[in-house]
């Protein structure tokens, strides 16, 4: 069977964004949005839609830089335990489905699974000791090694060099469409998108990339 939407015969690599696409995104969106701001109301005597408010002005002003993303840099900027913090809800971070169906039938295809992610080390490792999914990863490409984000050329330059790949014979599957424009632009051949990263919210609408919901819509996998 060929599948519709991808012809694997025509990729040697795959590379998969984590949060919003392997990962629920709720469990982000309930820290950033929720968990946080209600902590930081209660410590600085606010209501929690002024914390929130406060907070999303602040975090906003760093979107799609590499600051965004860093852990580290907001418990500095908010003085706060931020992994303490994650550590509270960490009965939210799940796996999406279909995942490991997905995951092992790259295995058995022989087709590379990399890991590319914004996600900050911290992050990652919590993720990672709370899901079982990076036994299937051949290679882990973490943005904050290169100090720029996955929106930015650089990035996609300084992983080709430190692990080459052919970009025009991959695929990226990301839920953030300024990451898979930068990806786009760089010449990643084939870009795929996350209709519902976040299990809690409604499927979005109007896509400028192919979207799935769920990932056995990639299967099956053809061996070349």
């Amino acid at each position: 069977m060929i599948n519709p939407l991808l012809d694997w015969n025509q990729i040697d690599t795959v590379l998969l964004d984590m949060d919003g696409t392997l990962l629920d995104l709720h469990f982000d969106n309930h820290f950033w949005l929720n968990h946080l701001p209600s902590h930081y109301a209660q410590r600085h005597s606010m209501s929690f839609e002024d914390a929130q408010n406060q907070l999303l002005t602040q975090i906003m002003a760093k979107r799609g830089t590499i600051e965004w993303y860093c852990l580290d840099y907001w418990a500095e900027q908010l003085d706060v335990d931020i992994m303490g913090l994650k550590d509270e809800i960490v009965d939210r971070i799940a796996i999406r489905p279909h995942v490991h169906t997905f995951l092992k039938a790259l295995q058995q295809a022989g087709k590379p699974a990399w890991l590319v992610t914004n996600s900050h080390r911290k992050g990652l490792d919590l993720k990672m000791v709370h899901t079982d999914i990076g036994q299937y990863f051949e290679r882990v490409v973490v943005s904050h090694d290169y100090k720029v984000a996955k929106e930015d050329q650089k990035f996609w330059h300084s992983m080709r060099e430190e692990h080459p790949f052919l970009p025009e014979q991959s695929v990226f599957i990301d839920d953030s469409e300024a990451v898979l424009d930068s990806a786009k632009l760089f010449g990643i051949g084939h870009l795929i998108t996350i209709s519902q990263p976040d299990s809690k919210k409604e499927a979005r609408t109007d896509l400028r990339y192919t979207a799935i919901n769920n990932f056995d819509e990639l299967l099956p996998i053809g061996i070349s």
